[in-house]
């Protein structure tokens, strides 16, 4: 099908901020205006792949009610998932150091990869649960990851990961939890069974109210507040943070900042909180 010209090289304003709308409606996520290029390029193949005439009638299409498929689809694409495995290097030592350390040994140890993206965090987490309390050494512990992209959340259940993505990974790690496979190809590499077993992975929208997922020791909720508006970042914050128990620790991205959200969040450490009791 041959598309307007249009279609080729750019959105409209009044498209744009519609599509900016509609993805804070259904995110909480703010596209800032300098994100029109990025919306346009986005989506301009998905338009293309319904043979569509124009962005306006893909508008069309996701604010039907009954497209509940498509505006995941739109949620998938506009939203961002940039990670690595041992992001922020700090933090996995202070998972060492100080949580592991201190664990209380009457219960398993939680943890929430609260914004997992393809999963190399919940992984990384796991890594370092495995290598310092064993695989099944009780009392054990646990992981929950989620993500609001249903596409992300499908690729981090199959732990399959090109090579290029595995700087920063112990050495020692790669080759105690990590396997290659014929079936992978020379090029690929897949977690373990040991630890992607462990990490129970689901789609959450954390701008909604949310499923009792019981309490966590931890809280990773890292590089995804930026992509919020001052008074979503503060509801989303108390949101999760009833899900920590008495004393239970927050950890955010290095560039954000909790100030102010509750006075029971106590900061440690930039980008590191304790949950306490008044």
């Amino acid at each position: 099908m041959n598309h307007p010209f249009g279609l080729e090289t750019s959105i409209t304003d009044k498209e744009f901020h519609a599509f900016q709308q509609l993805i804070k409606s259904l995110s909480g996520i703010y596209l800032s205006d300098a994100k029109k290029q990025l919306v346009f390029g986005r989506l301009r193949n998905r338009v293309r792949q319904l043979s569509l005439s124009s962005f306006d009638d893909y508008l069309n299409l996701v604010n039907n009610p009954t497209q509940t498929a498509e505006r995941q689809m739109l949620v998938d694409l506009l939203t961002t998932n940039e990670t690595y495995f041992f992001r922020e290097p700090k933090h996995f030592e202070f998972l060492k150091t100080e949580v592991i350390a201190n664990r209380d040994l009457r219960r398993p140890l939680r943890i929430w990869s609260s914004a997992c993206s393809s999963g190399e965090e919940p992984y990384s987490i796991g890594m370092v649960l495995a290598d310092h309390l064993g695989i099944s050494k009780p009392p054990g512990w646990e992981i929950v990851a989620s993500d609001i992209s249903q596409r992300v959340v499908e690729k981090a259940k199959l732990g399959v990961y090109a090579n290029q993505r595995l700087d920063g990974i112990p050495p020692a790690y790669l080759q105690k939890y990590f396997t290659r496979g014929v079936s992978l190809g020379d090029e690929k590499i897949e977690v373990n069974p040991s630890i992607r077993e462990r990490v129970r992975f689901l789609r959450l929208n954390l701008n909604e109210n949310l499923p009792d997922l019981g309490k966590f020791d931890v809280i990773f909720l890292r590089n995804m507040l930026i992509y919020f508006q001052p008074e979503s970042k503060i509801e989303i914050a108390r949101r999760v943070i009833k899900a920590l128990h008495p004393g239970g620790w927050l950890l955010i991205g290095h560039s954000e900042s909790l100030k102010d959200v509750d006075p029971q969040l106590k900061t440690i450490a930039p980008s590191i909180y304790r949950f306490a009791s008044i």
